[in-house]
């Protein structure tokens, strides 16, 4: 049986296909080759179904019948949002999470990937984190909700393969930006909402005003190479734990930074501000990429400044399409 199913071509749904990793491993199956011959790949949006719903996810999976799933959809939202409405976010993206899983399951699909976030760690803890230690101790208070939501997909994975013997595993990619990230200066990641706040500043002239010290450190990896990874991770890791998707711990940089690289790439000659009353968050969360090496010891990541200025001009270039 098992073989049999090995050799039918892979019909492939990604929730979540609109989105920043969505996008990227979009332009990887369709421009990179990451498509095999006689592959099927369906990137889903959340105007075609409301995965919150069970009506709606299970009408979406008997329309594609996919063998393999890469489950990136969640309900996100900016730093402030997710404190206020720290239920909604836990209630919403358990729902969209089991809707996903339980329903795979029932369809017998093959395997499922799922997208994390380094934001599930622990808030007290040692570094550099490791996959082993995602439940030690509760996440950041912040977005406490949000981030207890994804563990469980962990959780979960573990349930459907000791209960089934179902291959579901789950990828954490550490801080990633590119083209089709959110730019959006209250809610868009740190990178994006950079870009945008610079981009904006140099057409008025005005100084850069960036929130917090500018000291925090973090890795950051670029959208292409999240995507290329997690077409390995679904074609070839065959564990049930989760792992980490990021640069090196050498890798990881202050966001001023980021700041000057986001300069150079845009042109910025202007005045950088970095307001000190604006909390900075968490100083570091430094994660270890020792398992992917162990796995991948070549993978070339693309350096941050390459990436950046792809971003940018892609930033420019899309203004009027970028969610902004």
């Amino acid at each position: 049986m098992d073989s049999q199913t090995k050799a039918e071509p892979m019909r492939v749904l990604v929730t979540g296909g609109s989105g920043l990793v969505g996008k990227a491993i979009e332009h990887v199956v369709k421009q990179e080759g990451g498509c095999l011959e006689g592959e099927q790949w369906t990137f889903l949006s959340s105007k075609e179904a409301n995965l919150v719903d069970l009506q709606q996810t299970r009408a979406v999976f008997e329309k594609y019948r996919p063998t393999h799933v890469i489950h990136l959809a969640a309900k996100v939202g900016g730093l402030y949002l997710h404190m206020k409405e720290n239920l909604h976010f836990l209630r919403d993206n358990l729902r969209i999470n089991d809707n996903v899983l339980q329903t795979s399951h029932e369809r017998g699909v093959t395997k499922v990937v799922s997208c994390l976030s380094s934001c599930i760690f622990p808030d007290k803890t040692t570094y550099p984190i490791d996959e082993s230690m995602i439940h030690n101790g509760p996440p950041h208070d912040s977005n406490f909700g949000y981030s207890h939501a994804k563990r469980m997909i962990d959780i979960q994975n573990r349930g459907y393969f000791a209960q089934h013997g179902r291959r579901y595993t789950a990828v954490i990619p550490t801080n990633v930006y590119g083209p089709y990230d959110n730019f959006n200066f209250e809610n868009g990641h740190v990178l994006s909402a950079l870009m945008h706040k610079t981009y904006a500043a140099k057409k008025e002239g005005a100084p850069l005003q960036v929130w917090g010290s500018g000291t925090p450190r973090r890795q950051f990896i670029y959208s292409l190479d999240v995507a290329r990874l997690f077409l390995w991770v679904l074609r070839e890791y065959d564990e049930i734990d989760p792992i980490i998707l990021s640069v090196g711990e050498e890798e990881e940089l202050p966001i001023k930074d980021a700041v000057e690289m986001i300069a150079d790439a845009l042109d910025f000659k202007g005045q950088i501000v970095f307001d000190t009353s604006k909390s900075d968050g968490q100083m570091k969360k430094t994660a270890s990429n020792a398992k992917l090496r162990r796995y991948l010891p070549d993978f070339t990541f693309t350096p941050l400044s390459e990436g950046i200025k792809k971003t940018c001009d892609w930033f420019v270039n899309n203004y009027d399409i970028a969610r902004t």
